[in-house]
């Protein structure tokens, strides 16, 4: 009984759409991660926005009815370096041909962003729409992918080629610091600029 209320609930609120994080970066500076829309007077971008449009790319070759519910419900999977079960999670998404986007958790901002996103650091993190599925279970995995609709076996045409994995976070270069500016030298009287008449057609007195 509680399997099928679990799945009851869960077809009611997969058609909801993914939370997502932004990287903030305030007046002062000071970068921050938050789940929440950024102030009107901060600078902010979604995390892990450079990947979208290979992802849309790629997704434009599948069947049409795989690329439907791959908008519906699109698949991510976060993982780190040295991890078993994001291998492992990994494995079962390719041999079921799952069509998804991974984000690797390797930095501190990427490890903050993470927590925002799930409400912790564990890992691997699956998330199939709006649904969030913390550490491996190839069961749970399953049994989600099926209520989303996915097919059981792979559907991807010859030579589809997911998104290589990415970043959670956007590396961001460092300003590069600003040579210092050169003293001033007081004008000699050849280089004093001659004040110019303006012409008599030039009313507003423009000068260049």
């Amino acid at each position: 009984m509680r399997p099928l209320i679990a799945l009851a609930l869960l077809g009611l609120v997969l058609s909801a759409q993914a939370q997502g994080v932004y990287r903030i970066v305030g007046p002062d500076g000071k970068v921050t991660f938050s789940d929440q829309s950024p102030p009107a007077n901060t600078s902010a971008q979604p995390v892990g926005s450079a990947t979208r449009g290979s992802a849309a790319s790629a997704n434009a070759q599948l069947p049409f009815e795989l690329r439907q519910i791959v908008n519906r419900f699109p698949v991510t999977l976060y993982a780190g370096p040295d991890c078993a079960p994001c291998n492992s999670g990994r494995s079962l998404l390719e041999s079921r041909g799952i069509p998804f986007t991974e984000k690797t958790v390797t930095t501190a901002n990427d490890a903050e962003a993470l927590k925002r996103l799930s409400g912790d650091s564990s890992l691997p993190l699956l998330t199939v729409g709006s649904q969030q599925i913390k550490g491996y279970s190839s069961t749970e995995w399953s049994r989600y992918l099926d209520v989303a609709g996915y097919p059981m076996k792979s559907a991807l045409p010859p030579g589809y080629r997911r998104p290589a994995a990415s970043a959670l976070v956007d590396a961001v270069a460092a300003p590069t610091p600003s040579s210092p500016a050169a003293p001033a030298q007081a004008a000699s009287p050849a280089e004093v600029p001659v004040p110019v008449t303006p012409p008599s057609n030039n009313p507003a007195g423009i000068r260049f």
